[in-house]
C-alpha cells in the first residue's frame, strides 16, 4: 500500500472534502448496461450532475464484467485509467499489490465508513487495511425467480428442495412450458452450480470447497452429487439457451414462457423495469435448499491514483454520493440488491429485499453467509476462471460427474500458480 500512500492523492481527497464546489468530468467504467441496471446507474449520474460535475459513461457491456476488465487493464496499463471502475471482491487486492488504487481513508473517516458498514462488507473494500473502494450494496446470489401462474398451469408447486424442484420441473415441462431460463455463459453457468452446490453441501461444504478451495471437498461425493444435479437441471432449459443474455432469460419468466431462474436479486430489477409486482406476478425465494445460507456479492467502485484536485474533487463526490443514504435507498430499489450501509431504512423496499436483508443479517450470524464464487467474491480471477472453464466444459459435453469432480481439483491447482 505504500505506493498508494506515498502518492500525494490522500492529502489531496482529504483538502477536496473541504472544497466540494470544485466540478470535476469523472469517467465510470461499469458493466450495468440491462435496463433495470441502466437506471440505477442514471440515478448515481444524476446526484453528480447535481452537484456540478460532469458525468462520462464508460460503460462496457457483458454482464460478468469480463470485458470490461480486459478493457480496464488496457487503460492502467496506457496510464490513461478512469476516474473510478467497477470492481470487487479479490480482484480489488490484485490492483491493489500494482500500487494504482487512490486511499479513500480521508473520505471513509469523514463519513465513519466503519461504522455504517457490515465487517464482511467493510473487510472486502479495504487494502492493507486502508479503503481503496466504496460499495454499492449487497446481492444475495442464491435466489430462485419463480413465476406463479405457469407453476399454476402446471399443476405444479414451487420447489425448496432439490428433489421437489425435479418433481415441479416434470410436471412444466409436461405443460408446455420451459422449466428453467438460462442463458448458457460461462458466469451463468457457474451462478447455477454454485447455488447447486450449496444446497447440497451446506454453507460449511460451500466454504470449504469454493471459499478455501480443499482438494478433498473439490473432489468428494457432495461435489460429484453436485455435478449430477447440474446435468439434469441442465434437460430443463430451452435449445435457445446458449450464449443468452441473463436478462433475456428473465424476460422469459416474466414473459411467461418460463417457470425459474436461478440468479442473483438484479434480476428483480427486470422484473421492476417491467412493472410487476412481488407475491404477485413473480415469486423470490432461495434456491432449493439453501434457506437458511447467503451468498453475497458486492458491487463495489475503486478509484484510481490520479494527479490533481479536479480528479481528487470528482472521486470524493463521487464515494461519498454512493455512500449517501439518498442514492443507498434509491439505487438499490431500482437494482433489486439492498443496501450496504446498515442504517438505511428498508419501509419502501418490497418484500424481496425484506427478506433478503433478513437472511443477511441472520446468515451472518449464524455463519453460514458466504461469498460468491461466480461474482468474484471468493478466488482469484485466475481460479473463479479456471472453475468456469471446467463447469461450462462439463455443461456442454458428455464429461461424467466423477470425472469432472477430478479434474475440479487440478484445473483450481493449476490456478493458483
Amino acid at each position: 500500500m505504500s505506493n498508494v500512500l506515498k502518492s500525494g492523492l490522500g492529502a489531496v481527497l482529504a483538502a477536496t472534502l473541504c472544497a466540494p464546489a470544485l466540478a470535476a468530468e469523472v469517467e465510470v467504467l461499469h458493466w450495468w448496461t440491462s435496463g433495470g441496471e441502466a437506471a440505477s446507474v442514471a440515478e448515481l449520474k444524476r446526484m453528480l450532475e447535481e452537484q456540478g460535475h460532469t458525468w462520462q459513461d464508460f460503460a462496457v457491456a457483458g454482464g460478468g464484467g469480463e470485458s470490461a476488465m480486459t478493457v480496464l487493464k488496457s487503460r492502467v496499463v496506457s496510464g490513461n485509467p478512469p476516474t473510478a471502475a467497477q470492481i470487487k471482491g479479490p480482484s480489488i487486492q490484485e490492483w491493489g499489490d500494482e500500487g494504482v488504487l487512490a486511499n479513500l481513508d480521508p473520505v471513509a473517516e469523514a463519513e465513519n465508513w466503519d461504522q455504517l458498514l457490515p465487517d464482511v462488507v467493510s473487510q472486502v473494500m479495504k487494502y492493507d487495511e486502508h479503503y481503496v473502494a466504496v460499495p454499492v450494496n449487497v446481492h444475495r446470489v442464491n435466489w430462485m425467480w419463480a413465476n406463479p401462474e405457469v407453476f399454476e398451469q402446471a399443476g405444479a408447486e414451487i420447489p425448496s428442495t432439490w428433489e421437489a424442484f425435479f418433481t415441479a420441473a416434470d410436471k412444466i415441462q409436461e405443460a408446455g412450458f420451459t422449466p428453467v431460463a438460462h442463458g448458457g455463459q460461462p458466469w451463468q453457468d457457474a451462478t447455477v452450480f454454485e447455488s447447486i452446490v450449496l444446497g447440497v453441501g451446506g454453507a460449511d461444504f460451500y466454504r470449504r470447497a469454493l471459499v478455501d478451495l480443499d482438494p478433498e471437498a473439490l473432489n468428494s461425493e457432495t461435489m460429484v452429487e453436485s455435478f449430477e444435479i447440474l446435468r439434469r437441471l441442465q434437460g430443463y432449459t430451452d435449445e435457445g439457451a446458449a450464449g443468452r443474455d441473463w436478462n433475456l432469460a428473465t424476460a422469459m419468466v416474466i414473459n411467461d414462457q418460463a417457470a425459474m431462474q436461478f440468479m442473483g436479486d438484479w434480476a428483480k430489477g427486470e422484473f421492476i423495469a417491467a412493472d410487476q409486482q412481488p407475491g404477485e406476478d413473480y415469486v423470490c425465494l432461495p434456491a432449493p435448499g439453501t434457506g437458511d445460507a447467503f451468498t453475497f456479492n458486492v458491487d463495489s467502485f475503486v478509484m484510481f491514483d490520479m494527479a490533481g484536485d479536479e480528479a481528487g474533487a470528482g472521486q470524493v463526490a463521487l464515494a461519498s454520493t454512493i455512500m449517501s443514504p439518498p442514492f443507498q435507498q434509491v439505487f438499490n430499489m431500482n437494482k433489486g440488491s439492498i443496501p450496504a450501509r446498515l442504517d438505511v431504512p428498508l419501509d419502501d423496499f418490497d418484500d424481496c429485499a425484506i427478506l433478503s436483508n433478513q437472511d443477511f443479517v441472520q446468515s451472518a450470524e449464524a455463519g453460514t453467509l458466504v461469498p460468491s464464487m461466480a461474482h468474484g467474491m471468493s478466488a482469484s480471477p485466475a481460479v473463479q476462471g479456471a472453475i468456469f472453464d471446467l463447469v461450462t466444459q462439463f455443461y456442454n459435453s458428455d464429461m461424467a460427474p466423477e470425472e469432472a469432480a477430478e479434474k475440479l481439483v487440478s484445473a483450481v491447482q493449476a490456478a493458483q500458480y
